[in-house]
């Protein structure tokens, strides 16, 4: 509990939550709950992190001492961002990408049953890493088990391993983080895993989000600096297919691009 209070304090007042794969996957895609509402966020974070990309002088690390290094990275962005709890489940890839697997169902069911976030940030379905799309299944899963009026007002699938930017601009979830660079680099640059491995997450992470408020409408000023993508998965809540949710958004974008071509063809 990073808060410092005791567990069912923290989880009584949460009303935002992340379901990310990894360490660092919570402070790239729902940087938005971190920087908005502080002790009222949680994250939980599904797998050890084993299996990245990592360098530096952790570059002669095993596999078991990454882990250590990444949870201890993890735990520390949580203090920094004064987040109301965090939560390591400590899964592998593999378990997680199990279809057959129960077990993450199973925590997540326990977990949900002793805090309700009105709004829940997990991987967008059209992302391109397996691990990220199990985990949002997986979420997307116990959510719907839950009775109906504990639904939380939102499910958000957002940016980290394919950004949203292709979404049609009526389909994208937009969350403005203008202001927050000082607290995000912060963040970031805990990971030094990652960073010092030749993959500089926290400088591009920030240039996407200049980019989705740069390119976000082309008529008109800016009218923010910073901009989340996020798809909205609020209406899988309900029921629906995934797969079918997901291919929507494709084939509007699809439509989109056909209209504007044939518009300047002879």
């Amino acid at each position: 509990m990073p808060s410092g209070t005791a567990y069912r304090t923290a989880f009584n007042r949460l009303t935002h939550m992340a379901v990310a794969a990894h360490p660092d996957d919570a402070e790239i895609m729902a940087f938005d709950g971190i920087a908005k509402h502080g002790t009222s966020f949680a994250a939980v974070i599904v797998t050890d992190g084993a299996g990245a990309v990592w360098g530096g002088k952790n570059a002669g690390c095993s596999g078991r001492d990454i882990k250590g290094i990444r949870r201890r990275e993890q735990k520390t962005a949580a203090a920094v961002g004064g987040y109301g709890a965090l939560v390591l489940l400590d899964y592998t890839s593999a378990q997680v990408k199990d279809p057959t697997d129960r077990n993450l169902g199973a925590d997540l069911d326990k977990l949900l049953a002793v805090c309700a976030p009105r709004v829940v940030y997990t991987h967008n379905p059209a992302d391109k890493h397996d691990t990220h799309v199990a985990v949002a299944v997986k979420t997307l899963e116990a959510l719907r088990r839950l009775p109906r009026e504990r639904h939380p007002q939102k499910l958000y699938g957002c940016e980290v391993w394919r950004g949203l930017d292709w979404l049609c601009d009526a389909d994208k979830a937009a969350m403005d983080v203008t202001g927050c660079d000082e607290l995000s680099a912060k963040l970031l640059g805990v990971y030094e895993s990652q960073t010092a491995g030749g993959k500089r997450y926290d400088l591009a992470v920030e240039g996407r989000r200049r980019a989705n408020a740069v390119f976000f409408d082309g008529h008109s000023a800016d009218t923010a600096e910073k901009l989340i993508f996020a798809l909205d998965m609020t209406p899988l809540l309900s029921g629906g297919d995934i797969v079918d949710f997901t291919l929507g958004y494709i084939e509007r974008f699809k439509r989109d691009v056909a209209e504007r071509l044939k518009r300047y063809i002879k």
